[in-house]
Formats: C-alpha cells, structure tokens, sequence
C-alpha cells in the first residue's frame, strides 16, 4: 500500500512540476550572423566593382588569357581604334615568333622593336624582327628599356653597338617606367645622359615613352623638348593635353593577326606623312622635330 501512494504522489508531483523551455537550435544564430555577413560582404564588393570595374574588368581578361593561350591560333583579331588612322605595335620576343607580312596586311603601320635592356640585356629576338619588319614594309623603331640604377652612358652605348643607324628608320625610344630607384635626381639624370647619347649618334631626337602614372609623378616638365609616347589603358583618351604626346599606347592585350597572343595596339595622333617626316634623315638631311 504504501508503495502504491509513493508511485502515486510521485506522478502528481510530476504533472505539476513546471516544464522545462524546448532546447533552442544551436545553429540558427550562426545562420543568421552569417546571412547578414555575405549580404555585407555583397554591398561592399558591388561598391568596390563599381569603383574599380576598369581594372578589374582588366584582370579578369588577363586571367582568362593567360588560362586560353595554349588554344590561340596567331589569327585573333582586336579592331582598330576609331578616329586615328595610323596604327601600330611594340614587341619584343616575349611575342616569339611574328608572321611580319601578315602583320602588315593588317593595316599596321609601324612598330617599335625592343633592342636592349640596362647595360648587357640584348633582346634575342631584336636582329630577327628588325629585319623582317622592314622587308614586309613596316616602318621601324627600336627601343631601349631603361634600368634606373644604371648608368644613362653605358645604357647608351649598348643601344647604339646594337641598333645600326640606317636612314629612313623611326627615331629611337628610351622606355622609362621601372619604379625601382633610388634618387629621382640620379634617374633624371641618367635618363638626360641616354636621350643626349643617342641623339647626338642618330641625328634624330629620342621619343621618350612611359605610363600615364610615372609619368606624371617623376618626368612632367622635366622631359618636354622630346617627343612622348604615352601608355594609358582603360581611358577613352589620355588625360594629357594633345599637343603633350604623340603616340598613345592604348592597350597591352590587343590581338594582330600573325602574332600568336596578346600585344600592345598604338595610335600615332598625326597624319602617315608625319609620323614619316620623324624618321632618321639622310647624313645630308636636316633632322625633324616633333611638333
């Protein structure tokens, strides 16, 4: 009997007991901090894109170019800038192998061939390219990539050992654009000595090239006297004055045909007879400056 009434009173005491909240999902809070989450992250990365989308419109293409490469055929084709009517190309071996004469049906005007580097780079592709561009009617120039912690005169002399002075060639180019230097003044410097070097060699006045950016910070009127080649991608014209520059390197991911992979598109701002009148003169002819 007694058994009886604790199994009773227990089932009372049970039914009046108070219940007990249902166990919360330990997830459901973590779902929540993290849906908020990716939706931030999702503003803050369309604020950015829309900041950025150039550049990184710009990135996504040379990714996907570096990855599609292997399938290029050399017959990809960019079109032309419209509004300029004189196109052409700057190479060096990293094109390999150029088709010159399918090139130049292309309606490529001119090109400027990469001859040499700091104080001991020659270019292995230089000799072969600088030939071939002028057989397939080309016209051509050569250009040195300066090293600005090297000496402006040894720079030079190798420029003027490798490129021969031949009449009816573009003037040349010094390609200044490496960041890393020392002292701005001794760049400057350097830079002075290569352009009255090889000035003095071919009778010709230098085209000094570099980017939008570098230029702007390190040679804006320090340079003016020489003609500019100006590299700024991603614009729809360069933020220089006209009369500043006079060629505009618009893209470094441009297809020709007879070029397997990307290359670098310019546009020469001036007439065809003009680019011509730049050319190195005749010993017995008087050099043209760019106007």
């Amino acid at each position: 009997m007694s058994g009886l009434l604790c199994v009773t009173f227990g089932m009372v005491m049970l039914k009046n007991s108070p219940k007990r909240p249902a166990a919360r999902r330990p997830f459901a809070s973590w779902r929540r901090l993290l849906g908020l989450g990716a939706l931030l992250l999702t503003v803050v990365l369309l604020i950015g894109y829309g900041r950025y989308r150039r550049q990184v419109n710009r990135y996504v293409r040379r990714a996907y170019a570096t990855f599609t490469v292997g399938h290029l055929t050399g017959r990809e084709k960019t079109p032309l800038l419209t509004g300029y009517s004189v196109h052409g190309i700057d190479v060096s071996s990293y094109q390999g192998r150029i088709d010159w004469p399918v090139v130049a049906s292309h309606r490529v005007r001119f090109a400027f061939i990469k001859a040499t580097e700091g104080i001991t780079l020659r270019d292995s592709r230089f000799s072969a390219n600088w030939r071939a561009a002028r057989k397939a009617g080309v016209y051509r120039g050569a250009y040195h990539y300066f090293q600005p912690n090297y000496d402006g005169a040894q720079q030079a002399n190798l420029f003027v050992r490798t490129v021969p002075r031949a009449p009816g060639d573009l003037p040349p180019v010094l390609d200044v654009e490496a960041p890393q230097f020392h002292d701005v003044a001794v760049m400057r410097r350097n830079v002075a000595t290569w352009l009255r070097l090889v000035e003095r060699h071919y009778g010709v006045r230098p085209i000094l090239y570099s980017n939008y950016s570098f230029y702007k910070r390190y040679l804006a009127g320090h340079f003016d006297q020489y003609p500019l080649w100006l590299a700024h991608y991603e614009v729809e014209s360069p933020q220089l004055a006209r009369e500043r520059w006079i060629i505009w390197q618009h893209s470094d991911e441009a297809h020709v045909p007879g070029i397997r992979g990307a290359v670098d598109f310019n546009v020469y701002q001036g007439s065809f007879e003009s680019l011509l009148a730049l050319r190195i003169p005749a010993p017995d002819q008087p050099a043209t400056t760019a106007k």
